[in-house]
């Protein structure tokens, strides 16, 4: 009889253990839901219906890769993928590592403070300069909360976030599911001009994300620190493979359920060019409840990224160049120009999928080095890629590189 107890409370206590271990991905997760995300999805559902489910779902299954390698060689290395390039680059070469990767930080700034303003204006009828502030206030007490209590009490902050925009973004569907034919209809790949082929290159941009590509090593690395190979190390990947899997699966049903609402709500009507149209449609076809949740998971998604988008610019800059910036002071640098752009009128809208094709260019530069270190046997040792991981790891990295460079061809042609 005692043993029949003792079986069932060891195995709770080994699944306690194991999700001790969890936590770094679903802050990486966090980026995957921001505010450009709504934008790129809301607006692709709206204006092409189903035609990019298939868009959204590699997307997430890329990104679930990006972040497995980058736990990876930070739990392996010991070290960040910032600090590994420092020491494989020449001075020059860092700093302009460092240059595109700040414009990627400011860019996915922009994004989720205006977003985040988009969300109380919808809320509370703020104005969006009012709201950009706010945002930004709040996001410094969540990064004064990892400055103060550590990494962990931060996971636990952003986790919460993370249940509320998984509520908000899925309850619309719950209200009113699309007809699963058609979303099946949308896994075939296909485009349908070039304004769709932009909306990809943001849903991507908007999914695989190049800061939290750098962040994801270093917050694996500092949660579960180096060891050398063997049982500890062997525990610690497979935990983090978990970890991973769990928080790119509720990421990738959040990405979707975005997309669905839109395409069965929105679609064919030509009066969505904002999220707050998007908002605004909802509550006419939906009701109230639909709405305001939709309306506080955009929020939340804003509050929560722009924090982990702060903490990921710190450590972009003291691995790349060895200088450490407060993050109090990176948040209030890098909150100006999402503050102008609220400031002189530019279309909110506009700005969040314009954010996202900027992320979309800065993807290779993160994910080339990574899948060269993680390939690399002298670096990794026994928990070197396997062939065919490196292999589809190589095929990521050339799809993302094609798009971006495609895209340079429309905006050059003006079709952008």
């Amino acid at each position: 009889m005692s043993t029949a107890i003792a079986a069932p409370a060891s195995a709770l206590r080994r699944m306690r253990s194991a999700s001790l271990l969890l936590g770094p991905a679903f802050v990486a997760s966090i980026a995957y839901m921001d505010p450009g995300n709504v934008a790129s999805n809301v607006s692709a559902g709206a204006k092409y219906g189903y035609l990019l489910v298939w868009v959204v779902v590699l997307a997430n299954v890329m990104a679930a890769l990006v972040q497995y390698l980058s736990a990876k060689v930070g739990l392996v290395t010991g070290r960040s993928l910032p600090e590994l390039m420092r020491d494989a680059a020449g001075r020059r070469t860092r700093v302009l590592y460092w240059a595109q990767a700040e414009l990627a930080a400011m860019a996915t700034d922009l994004a989720e403070v205006v977003g985040g303003a988009i969300a109380l204006q919808l809320l509370f009828r703020l104005p969006l300069l009012l709201g950009g502030v706010i945002t930004g206030a709040v996001s410094l007490a969540l990064l004064a909360v990892q400055n103060r209590r550590g990494q962990r009490a931060f996971e636990g902050v952003i986790i919460g976030f993370l249940a509320i925009i998984s509520i908000g973004f899925v309850a619309s569907l719950m209200i009113s599911p699309p007809p699963l034919g058609a979303a099946a209809g949308g896994m075939l790949p296909r485009f349908a001009g070039a304004q769709s082929v932009l909306l990809a290159a943001a849903i991507v941009g908007a999914t695989v994300m190049p800061h939290v590509i750098y962040l994801h090593s270093g917050m694996s690395r500092d949660r579960h620190g180096h060891h050398e190979p063997g049982p500890a190390r062997a525990r610690l990947l497979r935990a983090n493979r978990w970890d991973v899997g769990i928080a790119m699966v509720i990421a990738g049903m959040v990405n979707l359920a975005m997309l669905l609402m839109a395409a069965h709500t929105l679609s064919g009507r030509r009066d969505i060019n904002t999220i707050q149209d998007a908002y605004h449609a909802v509550h006419a076809s939906l009701g109230v409840t639909a709405a305001l949740l939709l309306a506080i998971a955009l929020l939340a998604s804003g509050l929560a990224s722009t924090s982990v988008g702060a903490y990921a610019g710190a450590m972009i800059m003291d691995g790349l160049l060895r200088r450490r910036v407060s993050l109090l002071l990176r948040r209030l640098v890098t909150l100006i120009p999402a503050l102008v752009v609220l400031a002189v009128g530019f279309d909110p809208t506009r700005a969040l999928i314009v954010s996202q094709v900027v992320l979309s260019f800065g993807i290779p530069f993160a994910l080339i080095p990574l899948v060269r270190f993680t390939s690399d046997r002298t670096r990794m040792g026994p928990d070197v890629n396997h062939r065919v991981t490196t292999a589809i790891a190589w095929v990521v990295a050339a799809i993302i590189t094609a798009l971006n460079l495609f895209l340079i061809c429309l905006t050059i042609s003006g079709q952008g």
